[in-house]
């Protein structure tokens, strides 16, 4: 059984730092894209970061270009997102996924597995 289980989010600051994390098991995920995706109240979900497990190749959206980091720990088997100089506008429940997909793909429908979900608020 495929899971993913995000960890990390919390309140912080404008202008803080968090680092999410992503716990994938159940398969072997060194084909497969993992993306960061996160869901504002009363917006659509949206792309955040990607990376090819296997090439550790990278895509961000532009808003976060210079600001998030996304890795990932073939050890640990875990993805993370590290998040600086953070804005209230990121504030919103990101989500970690997986899907055999190139690291340019940013429309939710395609990855396959999800998470649960962590909620990131930033205050002013």
């Amino acid at each position: 059984q495929v899971q993913l289980v995000e960890s990390g989010g919390g309140v912080v600051q404008a202008g803080g730092s968090l680092r999410l994390s992503c716990a994938a098991s159940g398969r072997t995920f060194s084909s497969y894209t993992m993306g960061w995706f996160r869901q504002a109240p009363g917006k659509e979900r949206e792309f955040v970061a990607a990376i090819r497990w296997s090439l550790g190749s990278t895509y961000y959206v532009d808003i976060v270009k210079g600001r998030f980091t996304i890795s990932r720990d073939n050890a640990k088997n875990t993805v993370y997102l590290q998040m600086n100089s953070l804005k209230p506008e990121d504030t919103a429940v990101y989500y970690c996924a997986a899907g055999l997909v190139v690291v340019t793909t940013v429309e939710a429908r395609r990855y396959r597995y999800w998470g649960q979900g962590t909620q990131v608020t930033v205050s002013s």
